[in-house]
């Protein structure tokens, strides 16, 4: 008898780790699939990715920004801002928060952007976290996270203290 159950025990665990894996699978190739549609520019796929009540963060504090408004700030980015966008060394990972505020089934994309822009080719390379959330196979929330000071001081921009003037 206490086979049966350890045997049952171990097919149930099988099967709920494969179960747990299957959802993770999914969610890191929609956010694989997302991406790489930013990295291509394709604002249609990104907006089919995400879902109408989609929600961004970051990277600065109170910036926040809705599917509408994240969609037409891509669109202007790219015909007017960004060259090219590439992800290199781009790793996800996939975790289940299983109670509290931000409860729910979540990716975080950890890469090293290289960013082209359109005006003058400057590059900028940086490292970025994004992090989002995924519901019935859609991101309903993100939080972007990097060093806006590194990029702008790739840029040529200079930062002054203005107790030293």
């Amino acid at each position: 008898m206490k086979i049966i159950i350890g045997l049952f025990l171990g097919l149930a665990l099988v099967i709920s780790c494969n179960t747990l894996n299957n959802s993770s699978s999914k969610n890191v190739e929609l956010i694989t699939k997302y991406v790489k549609a930013v990295e291509g520019n394709d604002t249609a796929t990104m907006e089919s990715l995400m879902d109408d009540n989609y929600w961004g963060f970051g990277p600065s504090v109170g910036d926040s920004i809705n599917k509408t408004g994240a969609i037409a700030n891509w669109k202007y980015n790219v015909e007017n801002l960004y060259e090219s966008i590439t992800y290199n060394k781009s790793k996800n990972i996939s975790v289940n928060i299983s109670d509290g505020d931000n409860k729910g089934e979540w990716v975080s994309n950890w890469a090293e952007l290289n960013i082209v822009y359109k005006k003058d080719k400057k590059s900028v390379l940086i490292w970025a976290n994004t992090i989002y959330q995924v519901k019935n196979n859609k991101i309903i929330k993100s939080y972007t996270f990097y060093n806006e000071a590194d990029v702008l001081e790739q840029l040529g921009f200079v930062f002054i203290n203005p107790n030293d003037l």
